[in-house]
């Protein structure tokens, strides 16, 4: 009988652990329910947030298309007050109105078929161990490797362009220069050539050097300090020549983008009202042309020549 009740008192005393085990396992569960509820609430919000910020970015308007022949569009925009800090004290030079302006009528397609093989004649002794290679016809600047040379100094290139390249250069940054002068209001003799101005070739080779990363959004006028207005002709087509590469202007509501089209030409204020970006090219070359001005005589640069080959 005795044994009996030590066998009965054992296993209510058992019963009892294990009551006291799964009820503090309960306990335990219970209140770790809020905090594992409220971490995935952090998460999942922060997860939404990313997707509508990056949808937010992501919304992008096609500003010109490649299939469209277009006279003249513009976008109206407002100037940073850096950009209208400096350009106030250039009388002639200041534009009617920030802005950013493309047409298909300026340069023919003649033209800029001319000047792609200037480039290509170019850079056919250098190009860049990366994507993105560049020749300037004023500096004589161009991509080897992952350095450059000055395509004024070599044996190899001597006399490479000639008299009627440098020619056609001049007229069609005439052409370029009236036209800023029309659609921005502004002297065409208080803007002048400045520098950098030169070819771009760019493919979907790895970026090598810093030189060839060209898809990181960026201000004209805070990487180079002379710009005032900032021009690019387009010397190939998008989709057809390559895929990719499209001209982006980065806005805060959504982007616009500009499609590369043979001649079109593309014409903006170089201030933080433009920032802008090219889209990594995923297939084929794409080629432009470069043309900047400044409103400050002491950065002008005389147009090239065949003089440059004896200096």
């Amino acid at each position: 009988m005795t044994e009996l009740k030590r066998r009965n008192k054992k296993s209510i005393s058992n019963e009892k652990k294990d009551n006291d085990s799964i009820n503090t396992k309960e306990k335990s569960k219970l209140s770790n329910l809020p905090l594992r509820v409220l971490s995935r609430v952090v998460v999942i919000f922060s997860l939404l947030t990313i997707v509508y910020f990056s949808s937010k970015n992501d919304q992008t308007i096609t500003f010109a298309r490649q299939t469209d022949i277009l006279a003249g569009k513009g976008q109206i925009i407002d100037c940073s007050e850096k950009y209208l800090k400096e350009i106030n004290k250039y009388e002639g030079c200041f534009p009617k109105e920030c802005k950013r302006f493309v047409t298909d009528k300026v340069i023919s397609e003649s033209e800029s078929l001319e000047l792609l093989q200037i480039a290509k004649r170019g850079l056919k002794y250098g190009r860049s161990s990366g994507g993105a290679s560049i020749l300037d016809l004023h500096s004589g600047a161009l991509s080897k490797g992952q350095h450059f040379v000055n395509i004024y100094k070599r044996d190899d290139m001597k006399n490479l362009f000639t008299e009627t390249d440098f020619n056609l250069f001049k007229v069609v940054k005439e052409k370029i220069k009236f036209a800023i002068a029309h659609h921005f209001g502004v002297l065409p003799s208080k803007i002048y050539l400045t520098h950098p101005t030169f070819f771009s070739e760019i493919n979907p080779k790895n970026a090598v050097t810093i030189h060839d990363e060209y898809w990181h959004p960026h201000v004209d006028k805070e990487t180079y300090k002379s710009f005032h207005y900032t021009t690019l002709l387009y010397l190939s087509d998008y989709s057809k020549d390559f895929k990719g590469g499209r001209f982006v202007f980065v806005d805060e509501n959504h982007n616009k983008t500009v499609e590369p089209r043979l001649a079109r030409l593309s014409i903006f204020t170089s201030g933080a009202e433009n920032l802008h970006d090219v889209e990594k090219v995923t297939s084929g070359t794409r080629y432009a042309m470069t043309i900047s001005f400044t409103c400050d005589k002491n950065y002008a640069i005389e147009d090239p020549s065949t003089k440059k080959y004896s200096n």
